[in-house]
């Protein structure tokens, strides 16, 4: 059985998940927008993703005997200066979303709560690929500055993500 303590705090990143997911969705709908059809392909796929790691946080809290707690979600940034400030935030997400893992990992490791640490480990190694892609495209973006050209590939490499 989980803590409180425990239990309060996947409930939480079951939110910090679900608001991510919104905000990919977000940024997805800005590139649509923007006629950049292959990074709102990537940011749809990363939303499926964010999604998905909320519900394996919500089975896990149900498989542990623990109680899901919805919450509400915040509003999205829907606009942005440019493709590079898009995904600045993306990575800055990543960035916040792996703090908060780190966090309820020194939780488990305070509480002796093993079978927490051991599904964290997932979620830890996901968060790694999860900053280096992101951080990739950032750096890409930043290369290539206003070069529209080297943008619309980029756009067509993205638009290749699949699920």
């Amino acid at each position: 059985m989980l803590s409180k303590t425990i239990e309060t705090a996947i409930n939480a990143q079951i939110t910090a998940e679900f608001s991510s997911a919104h905000a990919y969705l977000a940024i997805s709908a800005y590139f649509e927008a923007q006629s950049l059809p292959g990074f709102a392909t990537w940011m749809r796929v990363q939303s499926q993703e964010e999604s998905s790691h909320a519900m394996k946080l919500f089975n896990y809290l149900n498989d542990r005997g623990g109680r899901v707690v919805l919450q509400a979600l915040s509003q999205p940034t829907n606009d942005f200066a440019s493709p590079l400030a898009a995904f600045e935030q993306a990575l800055e997400s990543e960035c916040k979303v792996t703090a908060a893992i780190n966090e309820i990992y020194a939780l488990a490791l305070k509480e002796n709560d093993y079978p927490t640490q051991i599904m964290l480990q997932w979620f830890i190694e996901e968060q790694v690929e999860e900053e280096k892609t992101a951080g990739e495209i950032v750096t890409t973006l930043k290369r290539v500055g206003d070069h529209w050209n080297s943008i619309i590939m980029l756009d067509r490499q993205l638009g290749s993500r699949t699920a």
